[in-house]
C-alpha cells in the first residue's frame, strides 16, 4: 500500500469505530462555511438534557455528582463518548477510538460502587482523552506517521495505568503533528485538526487534538505533552488551562516519541482542562499515586501544600526581543498588569537577555540527530516530509562531542537564568505573553519562543485565560515602533484583526523549577485579580 491508501484507511476506521447512533445526521451537520461549532450541542437538539448538563460540566463537578450517584459512571461516559465523538466530526481531533471499551470499564466501576459503597480512587468513572503518544495497549500510538499504522502497542504507557487505578475511564485519543514537533496539529496520517471556535483558525500543536476536543466539551480532562510549548500553544488557541511541569514530577514513561532518546531538552505531560481547580485535581492524583515507586525518573517529591501568598511580586516580560506580541495579547498583559496593580501586587520588569540563547540552543537540540529519527519513521512508507518539518531534512548530525558541548551550553544557560532570577530578590513568578498570537490561520503559527525558553531551564508553567478577547475595533494594528526582527516584521505583516476577532487570549505565569504547587497557588491568585473574588468565575473560563 502506498503512504496515501494507508492514510485514508487508518482514517475510515476511525469514523468506522463511532457508533451509527453518534454519527451527526446530515440535516444537523453544521456546513463547513458554518466556523464556530462550539454550540453545536445545545443547538443541535441531537442531545439530551442529561447529555448536555454532564458534558458542560467540570471534572470536579462530575466527580461529586458521581459519588453523590445523581450521575452513573456509565451515563457520564456515554455522554462524553457521543460529544466527542461529534466533535470528531467537526474538527478533526480523533486518532483511536475506544467508546465500547470505555462503557464497559464505566459500568464495571459502577457495578463496584453499588457492591462496595465505595469509589475506586480520586477519578472514579471520571472520563480522561489521550494525546496520541500515550500508549494503549491494543492500539496504534502513530504520532502521524503512516509507518506506524496497523502497530498497535502490547502495553500501557506508565500515566495510563496510574490514572485507570485512581478510577479514570480512557475513551479516545487525540491528534498531533508529527512527530509532534509542529506547532499545529496536521500530519499526513490523520490530516489537520481545526479549532472548533472557529474553523479556519488552528487549535495548535502539538496537543491540538486536546485542546480541541476539550474546547468543545466532549473531554472534560485531557493529558497532552510538551517539550517546547506543545501543552501551552494549544491551550492559548482555545482557551483552556494547562500545566507544564518541571521534568521528574509526572511520569513520561513508555510514550510513543518522534524523537526517542533525545532528551537535552525533556518532553514532559500535564493536564488540560476548562479549570484550574481541575488541573489541580489532576496534579495531586498523578504525584499522590507516586509514580517514583515505578518510573525511576520521578522525583520522590509527595504533593505540598502551599498557602498562596496575599501579595506577589511579579516580573512582567511584554516582549521576547524577538517577536512582540500581537495586538490582543498586549493589550491582554497590559490589562492583566493593571488589575494586579490595583490589587497590591508589586510588579517588576523582565529582561529577555538570555531569551535568543535559549532558542538558539533549542533549536539545535531538536535538529541534533541531522534529521535522522524523522527520516527513519518516513522511509518505509515513502511518506514524504511535511513543508513544516523542513528543517529536519536539512539538518546536519551534530556527532557525540557537538552533543556533549550543546549540553554543557545548556547547563550554562540555566545557570544564567537563575542568577537573572534571583537577583530580582524574592521575585515569585514571572507573567508573559503563552504565544504572540490569539491563534492564527492554518499554516501560519511560526514562533514558540514564549513557550520554548521554559523547556530549556525546565521551569513550571501555566498558561490561562485572562478573560480578554480578540477585537478587531480595540486591537486594529500593530504597533508602529521599528520591528524587532526579519519574524517581527513578517508577524506585524500576517496579523489580521478581523481573522481572530472574538478569539480567547491567554497568558503565561512561570514559576521556577518543581515549583507546581506554588505556581497553580499563585494562578488562583493571579486570577481573583482578574475576576474579582466572584469564585465561580475565577473557578471556569468557559
Amino acid at each position: 500500500m502506498t503512504w496515501q491508501e494507508i492514510a485514508q484507511s487508518k482514517q475510515e476506521r476511525t469514523i468506522s469505530a463511532i457508533p451509527s447512533e453518534w454519527i451527526i445526521p446530515n440535516n444537523l451537520k453544521p456546513q463547513d462555511s458554518h466556523l464556530d461549532v462550539t454550540s453545536f450541542p445545545r443547538e443541535s437538539g441531537w442531545f439530551t438534557q442529561e447529555e448536555l448538563d454532564i458534558t458542560e460540566s467540570d471534572a470536579t463537578s462530575i466527580l461529586a455528582n458521581i459519588k453523590s450517584k445523581s450521575w452513573s459512571a456509565e451515563a457520564v461516559t456515554r455522554a462524553f463518548c457521543k460529544r466527542a465523538a461529534a466533535a470528531h466530526q467537526l474538527t478533526n481531533c480523533l486518532t483511536e477510538i475506544f467508546f465500547t471499551d470505555a462503557i464497559r470499564a464505566a459500568k464495571s466501576l459502577d457495578e463496584h460502587y453499588s457492591k462496595t459503597g465505595q469509589v475506586t480512587g480520586p477519578l472514579h468513572g471520571l472520563p480522561i482523552s489521550l494525546k496520541d503518544n500515550f500508549n494503549v495497549a491494543g492500539h496504534d500510538s502513530t504520532v502521524g506517521f503512516t509507518s506506524l499504522v496497523n502497530k498497535p502497542l502490547p502495553y500501557n504507557s506508565t500515566l495510563v495505568d496510574l490514572l485507570e487505578k485512581a478510577g479514570a475511564v480512557r475513551y479516545c485519543k487525540t491528534n498531533v503533528p508529527t512527530a509532534m514537533m509542529i506547532a499545529e496539529s496536521v500530519n499526513n496520517t490523520f490530516g489537520r485538526t481545526v479549532n472548533p471556535q472557529n474553523r479556519n483558525l488552528t487549535s495548535g500543536g502539538s496537543s491540538g487534538g486536546e485542546s480541541a476536543l476539550i474546547a468543545f466539551k466532549g473531554s472534560p480532562l485531557g493529558v497532552g505533552t510538551d517539550i517546547g510549548g506543545s501543552l501551552r500553544i494549544p491551550a492559548a488557541c482555545t482557551g483552556i488551562f494547562t500545566l507544564r511541569p518541571s521534568f521528574g514530577r509526572f511520569t513520561t514513561q513508555r510514550c510513543t516519541s518522534g524523537l526517542a532518546g533525545q532528551e537535552a531538552v525533556n518532553s514532559v505531560n500535564g493536564p488540560m482542562a476548562r479549570t484550574l481547580d481541575d488541573m489541580i485535581l489532576f496534579a495531586k492524583t498523578v504525584v499522590d499515586a507516586q509514580p517514583w515507586l515505578v518510573d525511576p525518573k520521578c522525583l520522590p517529591i509527595p504533593w505540598r501544600t502551599v498557602e498562596p501568598k496575599p501579595k506577589l511580586k511579579i516580573a512582567v516580560l511584554w516582549h521576547d526581543g524577538i517577536v512582540a506580541p500581537t495586538p490582543p495579547v498586549a493589550r491582554a498583559l497590559r490589562e492583566t498588569v493593571d488589575k494586579l496593580k490595583q490589587a497590591g501586587h508589586e510588579i517588576v520588569e523582565w529582561q529577555p537577555n538570555l531569551h535568543p540563547k535559549a532558542l538558539d540552543l533549542l533549536k539545535r537540540m531538536f535538529i541534533a540527530d541531522g534529521g535522522k529519527s524523522v527520516k527513519a519513521l518516513l522511509a518505509p512508507t515513502g511518506e514524504p516530509i511535511r513543508p513544516e518539518m523542513a528543517m529536519y531534512e536539512t539538518a546536519e548530525e551534530l556527532g557525540t562531542f557537538g552533543m556533549w558541548k550543546l549540553h554543557l551550553e545548556r547547563s550554562d544557560l540555566q545557570r544564567q537564568y537563575l542568577e537573572q532570577w534571583t537577583s530580582y530578590d524574592a521575585l515569585d513568578a514571572i507573567l508573559c505573553p503563552t504565544t504572540p498570537y490569539a491563534t492564527v490561520k492554518h499554516g501560519d503559527f511560526k514562533y514558540v519562543g514564549y513557550t520554548g525558553v521554559y523547556n530549556v531551564v525546565d521551569y513550571s508553567a501555566v498558561s490561562f485565560p485572562c478573560n480578554v478577547t480578540a477585537d478587531q475595533e480595540k486591537d486594529q494594528s500593530a504597533v508602529q515602533d521599528q520591528p524587532l526582527s526579519d519574524l517581527d516584521k513578517e508577524t506585524r505583516q500576517d496579523y489580521q484583526p478581523a481573522l481572530v476577532h472574538g478569539m480567547p487570549v491567554s497568558l503565561q505565569l512561570v514559576a521556577r523549577r518543581l515549583e507546581e504547587e506554588k505556581l497553580l497557588a499563585m494562578t488562583k491568585t493571579v486570577l481573583q485579580a482578574i475576576h474579582g473574588n466572584d469564585s465561580a468565575t475565577v473557578k471556569s473560563a468557559l
